[in-house]
């Protein structure tokens, strides 16, 4: 994404493709050469600050191009916080190239240029229309797969989260205030600790900053999604189970053994949180090119799974044991589901069996075991809800937002800084130099969520994700 400047900048701001209306957005200084050249000087000239006028759209010749509505936006009293204008006429794509190539020539003579991806957003932020927070909201309110994500970008965009986090930074500031007064004047003899209550005011900050990174922890699930895997050796019901779960016949399924050979993936939805299954090639020694390749395709969706279902076949109990190889291949923290397929063969009752223990004396925790039967539904539901349970899910909110992995990671370091702070501070006097410093850097990974400490490379690779006109 190119560095920002001061051009004037237009895009299609609707989706590709056919539609009833479609938008052309204009933002910049100085854009009534561009508005006089679309809908004439005498209708420009009548145009009122935020009011529709409908009429036609204007070619150099003086012919139409399209009929529509023309809307302008005073600075700074707009999307960008400059000066816009919109352009909204037939959604056809032919009619919005033809409409957004004469604004560019209506604006030539100013320096129109096209917009990069997120350009317009870009501008809000800088104009101080959005934090960094909010702006990242945007998009994730457009990309939203699940209504309860878009009801929890909705929130961030109202600024929910900002809040939460200046809060946090107004209280990390306040102690600051009162570390750096003692260490300006320490003749004054003042038992800071004790009459400050320091020790007290960071407890209740450290307090504040988990509840909100546990908020966000719900908000990144609800955006990013959990990858759960299907693994375990051929004809043991994995593609059965994708269909189970996703409710449809996603996956082809047989009696023949290895039918699966690549990895086949549908976004599901459970209580409103997405969940991407991952069905995976059986696990299995062969000779077959093709399904070799998809075996080892199978191992790299283990490797970056963050819940593994290990199925077995209720007739076979030989494989109730963890695959080692399984096992090697993922973090100490991917929890893993032993899932007994099969059940109505044996007329078994469905359920679900917390289990502490590792498999193969491993280092891997083993979740869960599971018994259900794909086939006939049974245990299907009690299978959601610990799924659920190991997304760490506690249920949508008032004060849910969505977050990304950069907001989780700054609150996790601003979260390091505060627990080194406190333990410069039980040293009393001795560390409060190192108590400061701690205080600032943890106000520094704070700021870095809305954007009041940003390094220009952060915000080109946020902007430039976004879509253009947007």
């Amino acid at each position: 994404m190119r560095l920002p400047d001061n051009a004037p900048i237009a895009a299609i701001a609707t989706a590709p493709g056919r539609g009833g209306i479609g938008v052309v957005r204009v933002s910049g200084v100085g854009l009534s050469m561009v508005l006089e050249g679309l809908i004439g000087r005498h209708r420009a000239a009548t145009l009122q600050p935020r009011a529709a006028m409908f009429g036609p759209f204007l070619a150099d010749d003086g012919s139409e191009i399209d009929r529509g509505l023309a809307i302008r936006f005073v600075a700074p009293h707009s999307y960008t916080g400059e000066e816009v204008l919109e352009f909204q006429g037939h959604g056809g794509p032919v009619v919005m190239q033809m409409l957004l190539r004469r604004v560019l020539e209506a604006g030539a003579l100013i320096g129109l240029r096209l917009a990069e991806p997120g350009e317009f957003t870009q501008r809000a932020f800088l104009n101080d229309k959005l934090d960094l927070a909010q702006a990242e909201a945007v998009a994730d309110l457009i990309d939203a797969t699940t209504e309860q994500a878009a009801r929890s970008a909705t929130r961030s965009l109202a600024g929910i989260f900002s809040q939460a986090v200046h809060d946090l930074v107004e209280q990390v500031i306040h102690l600051r205030m009162l570390v750096e007064a003692t260490l300006d004047f320490p003749e004054e003899e003042i038992d800071f600790l004790q009459r400050a209550d320091a020790l007290g005011q960071l407890g209740r900050i450290r307090a504040s900053l988990d509840a909100t990174l546990a908020t966000a922890r719900q908000g990144a699930l609800l955006r990013e999604g959990m990858n759960v895997v299907l693994a375990g050796r051929p004809n043991v019901g994995k593609s059965s189970l994708l269909n189970a779960l996703a409710g449809a016949e996603v996956a082809i399924v047989t009696d023949i053994p290895g039918t699966t050979r690549d990895r086949v993936a549908q976004s599901i939805q459970i209580d409103g949180v997405p969940l991407n299954i991952i069905d995976t090639a059986g696990l299995r020694e062969t000779h077959d090119e093709v399904e070799r390749m998809g075996i080892e395709r199978s191992w790299d969706a283990i490797g970056r799974a963050d819940v593994v279902l290990h199925l077995t076949d209720s007739t076979a109990r030989a494989q109730l044991e963890l695959d080692a190889q399984i096992a090697a291949r993922l973090g100490e923290q991917v929890p893993v589901v032993r899932v007994i397929n099969k059940i109505d063969l044996l007329g078994e009752s469905p359920g679900v069996e917390h289990d502490q223990a590792t498999a193969d004396g491993s280092h891997q925790q083993v979740a869960a075991t599971v018994r259900l039967s794909a086939r006939s539904g049974a245990g299907i539901d009690g299978l959601r809800a610990l799924l659920l349970e190991l997304a760490g899910w506690q249920g949508a909110g008032e004060g849910q937002f969505i977050a990304r992995e950069r907001h989780l990671h700054a609150l996790r370091a601003a979260r390091e800084h505060l627990a080194l702070a406190d333990a410069h501070a039980r040293e009393r006097d001795r560390q409060l130099d190192l108590f400061a410093e701690e205080l600032r850097l943890a106000q520094e990974k704070l700021n870095l969520i809305t954007g009041e400490f940003s390094p220009d490379d952060l915000l080109g690779v946020i902007f430039s994700r976004f879509c253009i006109g947007k």
